[in-house]
Formats: C-alpha cells, structure tokens, sequence
C-alpha cells in the first residue's frame, strides 16, 4: 500500500515537472518564432505586408504623442482606444515604436490652456469643438483628434479624424478608424525616408501660379522635393543622361512624376513629346485639366460666357485612353455662393445661394484614392469618358450625384439662374465621371507621327510604349487651387471655403493621387480597407430595452441556480442507497 502511494506521488511529481520542462520548451521556441491570428472577420488587426516590413526597417525609436486622453465622449474613446490598439500593434512588429496618450485641455489654467492650444494649431492639428452634456448640463470642450510623430529630431503632424460633410458622426468614426493604420504607418514613412522623390509642377502655358497652389505644395513638401519647371523644348527638363558601356547614352526621368494644373495656353508639340517620352519611361502624371474657360472673375454685371479651352492636350489624353469633353456640369448638389442682394447705407447685403456650376462630389467609389475622404469643392467642372486604349486599365475615381445635368458649351453662365426654383426632372443624368485613373502599358501620342530620321535618334532614346506606370486625369483644375483672404489677401488652406467656412476633402484628394502614383510600397492599398460597422438598432433598442436588461440580469441567475439544483439532484441520486 505505501509502495503504491510513493509510485502515485513519484508519477504526480514527474507530470509536474514534464508539464513545467514543456511548457519552458514552447516559450523558448515562442521567442525564436513570430505570430499572430486574427480571428476578425475583416482582419481588422492584420496589418499590411507594406506596414509591416516599414516596422522592421525602423533603425531608431518613432515616438507618437497622442492628444486623446482625458474625460472624452464616448465615440473619441473608441478611437483613442482603437489608436492605442493599432500602436501595440505595431510595437508587436518593432520594439523601436513608442507612444503616449496626452490630454491637452488638463491644465486648470485658462491662460496655459490656450497656449497649449496654439502650440498644437502651430504644429498643424486641427481642433474639433464638441457640445457636450453631462447630468443635464451642457458644456463646450476643445478636442485635438491628432498626434504629433517624432523622429531623429524631425515631427509631422498627423489628424486622426477623417472629417466628412453631411455624414453620421459614427459613420466617420468608423471611416477614421479605417484609416488608422494608413495614416499611422504613413507619418512613420514621411519621417523615415531619408531622400525624397523629385516632382516637377509644369508651368509656361498660364497654369496656377505659386501663391494659387501655395498649400497644396507646401503639402507636398512634407513628402516630395517639389520644383516647378517650364520645359521649352529642352530635354534636359525632364530627363538626364547618365553613361553607359555602350555607344549612346541612356535617358533617364528627373523626376518620380509631373503634375500639370489648370494650363490656359496650348502646349507646343515638342514639349508634348518631352511629356510623352517621359511618360513612355514609366513617368507618371496627374492631369488637372480644365476642358471649358470659364471664370467667376469674368463674370461681368451677372452674366459670363463658357468656351472651349483649347492647350492641345486632347489628342494625347484621347490616345492614352481618355476623353475631356466640353462641357459644364451642373449639380443640385453644389456650393453655396454669396451674390450681393441690396445695400443698407455703405453695406452690401449677401446672401447664399447654391451655385449649380459648382457641384459637390461626394466619394463613393472604394478606391484607395477616394475611400473615405471628405467631399470635394469643384468650380466649373466637365465631365470626361475613357476609351480604348490596349493594356490600360481604366478606374472611375469622381462622380457627381445623380441629380446633375451637361450644359455644352458655349454657354452662357448667368447667375439669376440661382434665383429661379431649378427643374428636378431637368437634373437626372447623373452621376456623371468626372476624375479617372489609368494603369498600365501606353502607346507613344506621336508613334505614327514621329519621322524615322528623329524615332532612330539615339539622342532621343525614343520609344514607342511605355514601362508599365500611371496617371490620373481630373476635368478641373481649380481643385488644386486655393482661395485668399476676401480682405488680407493672404492664402487659406486648400479646400477650406471662407465663405461657407467649411473645409472640403481637396487637399487630402490630391495627396492621395500623387502617393498612388509615386508609392512604390504599396502603402496606400491600405486605405482600401472596410471595416463594417455594426450599430445597434435605434428604434429596436428604445422598444425592447426593459426585456434585455431583465435578461442580461435575470438569465444568468435562472442558469445558475437550474445548474445548482440539478447537480443536487445527480449528487442526492448518487449517494441515496436503496433499503433492502
């Protein structure tokens, strides 16, 4: 009987230590081995292949200052709680990832306060201000949805809240938390990147001028060395010539893209070839084309008219697989305009109308350039279609709404038409396309065109297809340009509209395009990412709200106490013996 004892006590310390010795083994491999399972239905805490290998790559620590601390409502607690998530999560990737959640309306002092406030507007976040109630009293709070990315000594600012016009506030909650990982993981690459790519804005031919496009390339900067260059027929413009083993030299692009904004002149057919024969070496282009003059400026009394904007672009685009047409778009859903209604003494009276030539796109398509991003301030805006072209692949990015309608041009643009109730059933042929991508291999715009004596050049490395690359066309050209200061004259941010006082999605919009098209990471395909959003049902929950309290608080009792008497009965049946 001892024997037995001791042999039961020995097999019982050996489980023990075999149980300890496995489980030591497993986290000896564990630490050797790296993973992790998403059991989300849209792997929502999965991140890119592109995010994951910035990670690895980092060789000092990214610090992140997160300003979404503190006594939040409950939708800015779900996003600074999914942020804090996502930057663990990154952490998981790269120990070099270090964070800290800051609530920048702590200080008991107004003064300091304020000063904290500024300091943050200065570095480039965008406040949010939120009426609040609490135990029936209503308050007003300040609330800086970004954070402030540092590393080796350089910072970016970088918003969290993804701001849409007329949207459900849970909606771009959600849309925000989307966007978690994209602009997270992109602040990381902006800071990191130690050379820049090269991207030249074309001017010559009447384009926005510098202080028109002040904030879209001081935007621009924080990712690109920007350079604004006239070509004048020289190759030298665009490409380089770099030495080779062979006999002739080879060209080479200056620069990773071009970005050619609202030309008014028409481009000379030698500098079109230089575009062409850039884009032939795998260049990209983003195309802001204005197919129809038309201008608020030139309205005279009240009247203007829309004509034709010839700069001899159209027979490239066409044979890259687009079409410009000219015409104007008008939309019921557009801008709001302030037009002069009368004078009281030495002031003017103004009122707002909605300026159909103005429309406002709203983003539906889930596209990595457009998902999620706020509406877009367009001014005189045509419509464009893509046609064949072999090997291109054609992508829709912008369109208007469904109740639109084409004015073709001439056209006389009067503004009493804002007065006048407009025809519902005049507007239904929308929505209409009006921005799209194009992808893949093109054919030179002047291989039929080009004599053998100039094709056979060496010097100018002529060719007749390109790499594979892209482009992306817009039918507007004002969308990069932005307003100034009605009396200092100073220019505002792009999208902001201080007339409205509204900021629309411009800026972001073309960010995107000139990422999509210089991204070699294939970081931006994050923001194609969905993730559902599963809300409660307003009216179901007010309705049935008494029957699921009681059964949240009731079922778990009944189910304890039932388990609790049955086992009482099993353990009364197993120890009652029978009378014999």
């Amino acid at each position: 009987m001892a024997d037995k004892k001791k042999n039961i006590k020995r097999g019982n310390i050996t489980g023990l230590l075999l149980g300890i010795a496995i489980i030591v083994l497993l986290n000896i491999i564990a630490s050797f081995l790296f993973t992790r399972v998403d059991l989300t239905a849209e792997k929502r805490y999965s991140l890119s292949p592109a995010t994951k290998t910035l990670l690895k790559k980092l060789d000092d620590v990214v610090f992140f200052k997160v300003y979404l601390a503190g006594d939040l409502p409950s939708g800015f607690q779900r996003l600074s709680n999914e942020t804090r998530e996502m930057l663990d999560e990154f952490r998981a990737y790269s120990k070099k990832i270090q964070y800290e959640f800051v609530n920048p309306s702590e200080n008991p002092n107004a003064k300091d306060r304020n000063d904290s406030y500024k300091l943050l507007v200065e570095a480039g976040l965008q406040p949010t201000d939120l009426r609040v109630s609490k135990k029936g009293a209503a308050s007003q709070i300040i609330i800086f949805p970004g954070a402030v990315v540092s590393y080796h000594g350089k910072q970016v600012a970088q918003q969290l809240l993804m701001a849409q016009l007329q949207e459900d506030p849970n909606k771009v909650l959600n849309n925000s938390i989307q966007s978690l990982e994209y602009n997270l993981a992109s602040a990381i690459k902006n800071l990191t990147t130690p050379i820049k790519a090269r991207i030249a804005i074309i001017e010559g031919q009447g384009e926005l001028t510098p202080m028109e496009t002040f904030d879209f390339e001081k935007s621009l900067t924080e990712f690109y060395n920007v350079e604004r260059v006239e070509i004048k027929n020289k190759i030298s413009s665009l490409a380089i010539r770099l030495k080779t083993d062979t006999a002739h030299d080879v060209l080479v692009n200056k620069y990773r893209a071009l970005i050619i904004a609202k030309p008014t002149k028409p481009f000379d057919e030698r500098d079109k070839f230089l575009i062409d024969q850039f884009i032939m070496r795998g260049g990209k282009v983003l195309w802001l084309i204005d197919p129809v003059f038309a201008s608020m400026d030139s309205i005279k009394v009240s009247t203007t008219m829309g004509v034709p904007n010839e700069v001899n672009l159209e027979d490239m685009l066409f044979n890259y697989g687009v079409r410009l047409n000219t015409n104007l778009v008008q939309d019921l859903t557009a801008l709001k305009i302030p037009i002069k209604t009368g004078q009281i003494g030495n002031q003017p009276q103004f009122d707002y109308f909605t300026w159909y030539f103005f429309p406002v796109l709203m983003p539906t398509i889930k596209h990595p350039i457009v998902n999620g991003l706020n509406a877009i301030k367009t001014e005189f805006i045509s419509t464009l279609d893509t046609v064949n072209a072999p090997l291109v692949k054609k992508t829709y990015l912008l369109e208007t709404s469904p109740y639109s309608r084409t004015v073709n041009v001439p056209a006389l643009i009067d503004l009493e038409i804002v007065k006048k109730q407009p025809n519902e059933r005049a507007f239904r042929q929308g929505p209409l396309p009006v921005a799209a991508l194009l992808e893949g291999t093109f054919t030179s715009s002047f291989m039929y065109r080009i004599p053998p004596e100039l094709s056979e050049n060496p010097s100018l490395g002529y060719r007749s297809k390109s790499k594979p690359t892209k482009m992306i066309v817009i039918a507007d050209g004002d969308l990069a340009k932005n307003q100034f200061h009605y009396s200092q004259g100073y220019p505002l941010p792009l999208g902001y509209d201080q007339y409205t006082r509204q900021t629309f999605g411009n800026k972001d919009l073309l960010l995107n395009a000139v990422n999509y098209l210089c991204d070699d990471s294939g970081l931006i395909s994050v923001r194609s990412r969905e993730l559902k959003l599963r809300m409660l049902d307003a009216s179901k929950t007010a309705k049935q709200r008494l029957f699921w309290q009681l059964l949240n608080i009731l079922l778990p009792i009944l189910l304890i106490t039932g388990f609790g008497m049955i086992k009482f009965h099993l353990r009364k049946r197993a120890f009652t013996r029978p009378v014999r």
